[in-house]
């Protein structure tokens, strides 16, 4: 005994079911192999600043393509990642850490784990923190991956910035 024959209306329906098919098993085993990097939300990551960030940050920073990330208001960038953002950290008091500027963003530097460094917005609340790692050879820079940021990390208005310290605390006692 024959099977039934199908028609050519029912052949044709799932030929073109099979492309598609295959293109959704792609995307799942591809999504299957890069998994999302694990971070850690800071404490103010649901202010609506932090979200102003976070659409505008660039899919890529210093030729590393963005990553998927496990917590909000956070970004990697790299495979393995070599920058990682938070926004929504306590903005940094007055310090005696290093505070420069790039593009009109003011940053606090904390060389604590060089080369592992942190970098923090000063002068903006909520506070962005940024990881680095310039580990050398890797090709990766503090300055490169800020300034890939700027558009993003910009959204948030200055309160204040870097101070020179020899202005606010001059090495010479002036003359009576």
């Amino acid at each position: 005994m024959k099977p039934p024959r199908r028609s050519a209306r029912t052949r044709a329906g799932k030929s073109r079911l099979l492309p598609l098919f295959g293109a959704l098993c792609g995307v799942t085993l591809l999504s299957a192999c890069t998994s999302a990097v694990p971070m850690e939300a800071a404490e103010d990551a649901t202010d609506p600043d932090c979200a102003a960030v976070i659409v505008r940050l660039p899919v890529e920073v210093a030729d590393l393509a963005i990553r998927e990330t496990d917590a909000q208001a956070t970004a990697a960038w790299g495979d393995p990642a070599k920058a990682l953002l938070r926004c929504g950290v306590t903005p940094p008091g007055p310090t005696t850490d290093r505070c420069f500027g790039i593009d009109g963003i003011d940053w606090v530097q904390d060389a604590s784990r060089t080369p592992l460094n942190t970098y923090t917005t000063y002068g903006r609340v909520p506070a962005v923190e940024v990881f680095v790692d310039e580990t050398p050879g890797s090709g990766v820079s503090a300055s490169s991956v800020l300034i890939g940021l700027t558009d993003a990390v910009g959204t948030i208005d200055p309160t204040g910035g870097c101070t020179d310290p020899e202005i606010v605390a001059p090495s010479e006692t002036p003359a009576p």
